[in-house]
């Protein structure tokens, strides 16, 4: 039986007891210390170091391993204030450390507070953008890896109900208010009764129009005992924002409040003036002159930026393009700005989806193509470069009309800004290349379509209406400068022209729309309204513009031999468009005016046609009776091939002859000029004769081809036998002389150098000869000589006999 080591085995327990005592004992002075410390933290000493701060072990180790040690301006000024747990209104500039701010006094307040899964949420940050949320997250895990908090990403383009099912034990959300609100109102285990700390991102951006309604709608949910911080760069002071949030006695921490500019010191800002058609034309030479830099170019609408990106994706300008909107997908979102993120030279077209917090590493440049809507949106989005005390240039784009006022806005923001003009030597125009490439895919030009649309909405929207008037801006040559053949049709502009016609006094209205006729029996005059036309729903239809958007016809305003089909004059006097790349066929109608009821071909006899009807024409087609156009829907009519086939001749096919001359398939001779030739009976036997006779030439050439065939057949022959016999008899010769004469021998057999060429067939000849030679021989039927003479007769009699 073995030892009982019992005694031995209490030991262990009671010193491992006694550490665990000593351990905690350790922690809970640890954890008094840290609290004297925060008490007796004096909020007007500026600290340099992390250190220097009142901060936890885990805190600072995360600090430490993400390499941040020195304190910037605004964060030694409100991480003391946080600590303390006092309302906030932070204000600094862009790229000056904001996120960590924030987030250090939310790690620590719940530390101190021992806060753990069960007590559930302690804090939450609410972002404007899903990119700026996702920023916060990622510096958070970075920062609180040490700490056992449970911390979550909510934003929009995940799936709700795996959220749902996480949210009850997450301590920090990073958050953007549309999703927040979502689980708010849906999520029944989610609670926020136990909130301690809030905190708005770009409060400016959350406070204002956009979110208001969201945003209070959230706040209600919340509980009213809590802290609450804001931080941007162009901070909100109006009491009513304030007040909606319940901050109590806020501490305003304005760092950069006395500076001489509201911008990044080493920020160089520049504008040009330049008109709305010729943008693109800038911003494509820009690019193409800066191929070894790091480019962020705003535009107002997500449209352009898909427009902008497509067109000059196929322009291939030589750097990686790329572009960031709204309607992308969250997936596509977050690579997108990872990507521009690691990229060295790259081109980011965007909207303000990427204006406010977030940080791209080592951007160069920072290009407005569109006007921003006010200084603290330009603030924001020049906010991308420079940042951390690196060095930036950054462009502003300004229509003559824009400059003056909103020079003056940003003079106001303590903004600095010069003038720079474009070398004209070094601009390129691809007004021609965007027009071929919308020709030719109409998909580009629907979105270049919409471009437009979406960029005029953007201005006609703007509170500012001194620095935007939509009526200033050159919109036909702006929609020329996109490639489109024209300006498309915006609604909401025409609504404007209604409001003013209908809020004009009646007599200007009774004035335009009426006609002063005379009253022919009392004189006076009267205004006559003219008789309002019918309009039927085919009128209505052919009005519509853009019907050939995304349709396969385009292709047929192309001419067989490649060139544009030239649009004619004679148009629609409905149609207000003046394309150059129209889809409208049309034939050209004379300025006859037909007599309605009569004919310009009867007789003086006959009674005289009713007065003439204008606007009635006439249209020739293809030789047929002339097409009387008399009403709207004939003249739609013209605009149809396949309705017009009825009033054409028939199409006649056509051969072409053995000199390459076109002529019909069955060419049929007229009724009058087969009558005029004769009977018809003495024209078909004038015809067999001509036949025959053409017949028996025909076949006299024929025989005579034929003899003469023969002819040099037989004369080819008769020159092979020749050739032959002449061989024979210079053999015979060789035979006959004696064998030592070789040299007279040799005079006679011709050489290889003066033998007869042989032609192919003489050889093909020789050679059946000789294989018939070769071949056994039948025995034949041996005929005894008549008389014996020789030996050799005797001998050949003597053969035959043996068999």
């Amino acid at each position: 039986m073995a030892q009982s080591n019992g005694p031995r085995n209490g030991k262990h327990a009671k010193s491992t007891q006694r550490t665990n005592s000593l351990k905690r004992k350790r922690v809970q002075e640890d954890f008094s210390s840290l609290i004297q410390r925060v008490e007796n933290l004096d909020l007007k000493e500026p600290y340099k170091a992390f250190t220097d701060l009142p901060l936890s072990e885990p805190t600072l180790s995360g600090l430490t391993s993400s390499h941040y040690k020195h304190l910037t301006d605004i964060q030694s000024r409100a991480i003391s204030h946080g600590l303390k747990g006092r309302d906030i209104l932070g204000a600094a500039k862009t790229g000056s450390g904001k996120t960590l701010a924030f987030l250090i006094p939310i790690l620590e307040n719940l530390y101190r507070r021992q806060w753990a899964e069960h007590d559930g949420l302690g804090a939450m940050v609410l972002s404007p953008t899903r990119e700026l949320a996702i920023q916060i997250f990622e510096v958070l895990r970075k920062i609180g890896r040490y700490h056992h908090f449970s911390a979550g990403l909510v934003i929009g383009g995940k799936s709700l109900r795996e959220e749902q099912e996480r949210l009850g034990r997450m301590n920090i959300l990073v958050c953007t208010p549309g999703r927040m609100l979502q689980h708010l109102d849906q999520t029944a285990m989610f609670e926020t009764y136990n909130l301690q700390m809030l905190v708005l991102d770009e409060a400016d951006r959350i406070m204002d129009m956009g979110f208001q309604k969201t945003v209070d709608a959230i706040v209600g949910h919340l509980p009213k005992q809590r802290q609450t911080m804001l931080f941007s760069a162009t901070q909100t002071n109006k009491v009513s924002d304030l007040a909606r949030l319940s901050l109590q006695d806020p501490e305003y921490v304005a760092v950069h409040e006395t500076a001489s500019s509201a911008t990044p010191s080493k920020l160089q800002q520049h504008y040009v003036v330049t008109s709305l058609p010729r943008k693109l034309d800038v911003l494509w030479s820009f690019i193409r002159s800066n191929l070894k830099s790091k480019t962020i170019v705003f535009m107002s609408s997500g449209k352009q930026v898909r427009f902008v990106y497509e067109a000059f994706r196929h322009l291939q300008p030589g750097i990686p393009l790329m572009h960031l909107h709204g309607r992308q997908k969250q997936g596509g979102r977050l690579d997108i700005t990872t990507k521009f993120s690691q990229a060295k030279h790259a081109v980011l077209f965007s909207t303000d989806v990427a204006a406010r917090g977030l940080d791209f590493p080592a951007v160069d440049w920072v290009i407005q193509l569109d006007c921003p809507e006010d200084a603290d949106t330009y603030i924001h989005r020049v906010g991308r470069t420079a940042r951390y005390e690196r060095e930036g240039r950054a462009v502003l784009f300004l229509d003559p009309s824009e400059e003056p006022v909103m020079l003056k806005r940003l003079e106001h923001k303590k903004v600095p800004i010069e003038r720079i003009n474009v070398k004209a030597n070094k601009q390129q125009s691809i007004k021609n290349q965007l027009q071929n490439m919308c020709f030719k895919d109409p998909e580009l030009k629907y979105v270049g379509q919409k471009a437009f649309i979406s960029y005029v909405k953007s201005v006609y929207v703007q509170k500012d209406k001194e620095i935007f008037k939509i009526k200033d801006l050159n919109l036909e040559e702006f929609a020329g400068s996109l490639g489109l053949p024209g300006a498309p049709r915006i609604k909401f502009i025409k609504g404007d022209d209604t409001k003013e016609r209908k809020n004009a006094s009646r007599a200007v209205a009774y004035m335009s729309s009426g006609d002063n006729d005379s009253d022919a029996e009392g004189g006076e005059k009267k205004a006559k309204k003219e008789t309002p036309q019918v309009r039927t729903k085919y009128d209505r239809m052919f009005e519509r513009r853009n019907q050939d958007v995304l349709a396969g016809h385009y292709s047929k305003l192309i001419n067989d031999d490649g060139t544009l089909v030239e649009t004619t004059k004679a148009t629609d006097e409905a149609d207000e468009d003046d394309d150059f790349l129209s889809v409208k066929r049309r034939f050209d109608a004379g300025d006859k005016e037909l007599e309605v009821g009569g004919s310009s071909d009867e007789s003086d006899s006959e009674p005289e046609p009713e007065p003439k009807k204008k606007g009635v024409k006439l249209v020739s087609l293809d030789g047929k009776d002339p097409l009387v156009i008399d009403s709207k829907r004939r003249e739609k009519l013209l605009k149809s091939k396949k309705k017009l086939l009825k009033f054409k001749g028939k199409g006649t096919k056509l051969v072409y002859d053995d000199d390459g001359n076109a002529h019909e398939l069955y060419e049929m001779e007229d009724e009058d000029d087969f009558k005029a030739k004769g009977d018809a009976k003495e024209q078909r036997a004038r015809f067999l004769a001509e036949e025959t006779e053409r017949t028996r030439v025909a076949d006299l050439e024929d025989k005579e081809v034929v003899k003469q065939k023969r002819r040099e057949k037989k004369e080819k022959r008769k020159a092979r036998e020749r050739e032959l016999l002449e061989e024979e008899e210079n053999e015979e010769r060789l035979a006959q002389l004696p064998p030592t004469e070789d040299n007279d021998r040799d005079q006679f057999s011709p050489s290889e150098d003066e033998a007869p060429r042989r032609s192919k067939k003489q050889r093909v000849r020789e050679e059946s000869e000789s294989e018939e030679e070769r071949r056994p021989k039948k025995p034949t039927k041996w005929t005894a000589p008549k008389e014996i003479q020789t030996l050799e007769d005797l001998e050949s009699l003597a053969t035959g006999l043996l068999g």
